[in-house]
């Protein structure tokens, strides 16, 4: 996942010139497209915008890696909550406009077990949802409740590049 602070296809980042990705648009936004010839030129001209791009590489590699983890060691409402604060993370506000079945499809489970994950959220007042929005309500009480789930590529990404 990412949002302003990363790019797609990573690839491009490291001088390559196809994407084995598809890119989905999670919640409305815009976003900037540069010519892959462009990004190549920048890259050889600018070592400062190419050690960017490879921090942000580096750490996009910490969050797909805690992601496996995360997916092997943690219940499905705590992956939720760690998913949400990501979200948020990149987001303006505390609404994050997202359908069950989407976050079902990102989390890899089923879409009732997001729903009974949301009513856990919901039961401890972490979140409100309504058709097709989640808005946060306790970001400090969701962090807690993901515990290990969520921090580790935050961290990453603090030392590697800075504030979220």
């Amino acid at each position: 996942m990412f949002g302003r602070e990363g790019f797609s296809p990573t690839s491009a980042g490291v001088g390559g010139t196809i994407s084995v990705h598809e890119v989905l648009m999670q919640v409305a936004g815009e976003g900037f497209r540069m010519s892959l010839q462009s990004i190549h030129t920048a890259l050889t001209h600018n070592p400062v915008f190419a050690n960017l791009l490879a921090r942000f590489i580096q750490n996009f590699a910490s969050q797909i890696s805690y992601t496996a983890l995360c997916n092997a060691n943690y219940q499905v409402d705590e992956r939720l909550a760690r998913w949400l604060l990501m979200c948020h993370d990149r987001v303006d506000g505390d609404e994050i406009a997202l359908t069950h079945d989407f976050i079902s499809l990102m989390l890899a489970v089923r879409r009732p077990s997001v729903t009974n994950a949301i009513h856990i959220l919901e039961g401890n007042k972490l979140v409100r949802a309504e058709r097709g929005r989640i808005t946060i309500r306790d970001r400090r009480g969701l962090e807690e409740f993901a515990g290990g789930a969520y921090g580790k590529p935050e961290e990453e990404y603090r030392r590697l590049i800075g504030q979220i």
